[in-house]
């Protein structure tokens, strides 16, 4: 059984939960899944977790994500991308781009998002998207924080088509971030319609699309090369602090005993957070919560020793 990360090329026209399926069947395993879901007309970087690595799924869900998007001025839809129903239209023309992303920078830092209502996210307890195929579009979205790290117009991507702009994105995002909803909060603050019209992840953490391997690719490949293609568990905790233990504090940190913080070397900083690895392979993630006196575990990757 392969245990791991595996950068796999999502093609357009499929769900991530297919994906995930033909890669179970071509693996031959059960045991397959996925940080973070791109929708089905959206391709790029998807990163598969095999066997005990499935349990670093928010992990590695965290790690931050880069996008290339196209963004259509002039339309607006009930699901903020070409694949819904036109609910606005507006003819669009003159676009000052020097204005456009003076505009663009206002979108850096934590900004607040309402998700779609065609998304995946749960209020009260039932998916949006449920509500908007029941019909239901009065139910009141609470708007979250995310991060944007980066964003500007990709050079010589703009042109008119059917009285609409269009024009490309490079977006470098955190955790939960919305990029049909980026490109719908770009139109509000030009007072126009607008929705996204492609997307693309290009890179999760480091993996960029030059990095993947397509489902045609990995039917072709042989067990010893798809595990030079996977990736240790550990990537996905790469921006905690790492310390190895030995052999009896191993045992220890697998049954989630707690810990002093004394007991640990002082430039340890548990309150992000902190890694113990036993022979260099992560085993748990120990924190220290605030007014606590003892460590507390947040996650276990138990191995046999």
């Amino acid at each position: 059984m392969f245990d791991g990360i595996l950068p796999v090329y999502k093609e357009k026209g499929i769900t991530s939960h297919d994906l995930v399926f033909k890669i179970r069947r071509i693996l031959n395993m059960k045991k397959v899944g996925h940080s973070g879901t791109l929708d089905p007309e959206v391709d790029g970087v998807m990163l598969i977790l095999l066997g005990n690595s499935t349990k670093v799924s928010d992990y590695a869900m965290d790690l931050g994500k880069k996008y290339r998007a196209e963004v259509c001025l002039g339309i607006k839809t009930t699901t903020e991308d070409l694949t819904g129903d036109i609910v606005e239209q507006q003819d669009i023309e003159n676009i000052d781009l020097d204005h456009l992303k003076e505009k663009l920078k206002s979108l850096v830092g934590e900004i607040e998002q309402k998700p779609p209502i065609y998304s995946a996210v749960k209020v009260k307890g039932k998916k949006l998207y449920q509500y908007a195929r029941e019909g239901n579009f009065d139910i009141e979205i609470p708007s979250r924080k995310v991060n944007i790290y980066f964003i500007d117009i990709v050079n010589n991507s703009t042109y008119y088509k059917n009285n609409c702009f269009y024009f490309s994105i490079d977006i470098h995002c955190g955790k939960g971030t919305y990029v049909r909803t980026i490109a719908t909060q770009i139109g509000s603050m030009l007072n126009t319609p607008s929705c996204m019209s492609k997307l693309t992840r290009t890179a999760s953490g480091k993996i960029t699309t030059d990095d993947l391997v397509t489902l045609e690719q990995l039917k072709q490949l042989s067990e010893e090369e798809i595990l030079l293609k996977i990736l240790p568990k550990e990537y996905a905790l790469e921006s905690y602090q790492f310390y190895e233990v030995p052999k009896f504090r191993a045992k220890q940190v697998m049954n989630g005993l707690r810990f002093r913080v004394d007991q640990f070397p002082q430039d340890l900083d548990f309150t992000k957070g902190v890694v113990f690895t036993y022979l260099n392979e992560a085993i748990a993630v120990y924190y220290l919560k605030e007014d606590d006196e003892l460590l507390r575990v947040k996650s276990t990757f138990p191995k046999i020793i």
